[in-house]
C-alpha cells in the first residue's frame, strides 16, 4: 500500500505543478496582449465586394425545376406530401 500511496502522491504533484504552471504562462500572454497598442482602424481596409453572381442558364433552372417537381410527385406517391402540401410546393417551386 506505501508504493500505491506514494504514486498516487507523485501523480498529485506533478498534475499541480502542470497547472501552476500553465496558469503562470496564460497570465503572462494576457498581459503581454494587453499592453500591446491596438491597431489603426486606419491600417485594416475593408474586403472587396463580392463579384455579381452570375445569372444562371435558364435551360439549367428548368432543369431544376423539373427534377425538383418529380421529387416532389414521388413524395406524394408514397404518401409523405399531402394534396394540399403537394400544391403548395409545387406552386412555390413554379413561382420562383
Amino acid at each position: 500500500m506505501p508504493g500505491l500511496l506514494r504514486g498516487v502522491a507523485r501523480t498529485a504533484v506533478v498534475a499541480g505543478t502542470a497547472t501552476a504552471v500553465s496558469n503562470r504562462v496564460s497570465r503572462r500572454q494576457a498581459g503581454r496582449w494587453a499592453r500591446q497598442e491596438p491597431a489603426p482602424a486606419e491600417q485594416y481596409a475593408p474586403p472587396p465586394p463580392p463579384p455579381p453572381a452570375a445569372a444562371p442558364a435558364p435551360a439549367d433552372d428548368m432543369s431544376s425545376k423539373i427534377a425538383q417537381l418529380k421529387e416532389l410527385g414521388e413524395l406524394k406517391e408514397q404518401g409523405v406530401l399531402t394534396e394540399a402540401e403537394f400544391a403548395a410546393q409545387k406552386s412555390k417551386i413554379l413561382g420562383s
